[in-house]
């Protein structure tokens, strides 16, 4: 299927079986079979050299569990700090009929070259999660697609600008994987 959707596929790091049963134990939910079945046959790297997808990887710079934390922490406290200046406490403006608890079920899981974040609207009984991104401005909040193949269609024309904003274009139908070197490379230059 992947490789319909990226004719330029080359996969990165793969997820194993025990990866996945690793990071759903860990996260506490069962990963969408969509992400589940990308996390195997394409594994840790980059849609159209502009998304970056983390998977369960045995590498922390390219790991799910890791990266998902990560985001959310460094989220927590930019947020945190937003609180500090002002009065009014913060506000996601949120497309369409998204909840007020969208943000408290969110799972992390890509960021996009100019700082967006893409993450699952995790909820329990449902076999997909629907994908958000939450834009660099931690303020405005997308709807990305029901599954990360209509995620990876979808950034791949003109819906893009409804997924990332203003200023988006049309990604290359490619997915350039990480190997573990390239991805222990990435962690050494986030330290």
């Amino acid at each position: 299927m992947w490789d319909g959707i990226f004719p330029g596929l080359r996969p990165g790091l793969r997820s194993s079986e025990a990866d996945l049963a690793r990071a759903e134990s860990e996260l506490g939910f069962a990963l969408p079979g969509s992400y589940r079945s990308f996390a195997r046959e394409c594994g840790a790297g980059r849609i159209g050299g502009h998304v970056r997808l983390f998977t369960p990887v045995p590498v922390e710079a390219g790991d799910l569990v890791a990266r998902a934390h990560l985001i959310a922490h460094g989220i927590a406290v930019a947020l945190d700090g937003l609180r500090s200046t002002s009065d009014e406490p913060h506000r996601f403006t949120m497309e369409g009929d998204a909840d007020a608890e969208l943000m408290e079920r969110a799972c992390f899981f890509g960021e996009t070259a100019r700082g967006d974040f893409l993450f699952f609207d995790v909820t329990p009984g449902f076999p997909e999660y629907d994908i958000w991104v939450l834009n660099a401005d931690l303020e405005n909040v997308h709807f990305g697609g029901a599954d990360l193949p209509a995620l990876a269609r979808g950034l791949q024309g003109l819906e893009v600008l409804h997924i990332l904003g203003e200023g988006a274009g049309p990604l290359p139908a490619t997915f350039e994987g990480d190997d573990a070197k390239t991805l222990e490379a990435l962690g050494t230059a986030d330290a």
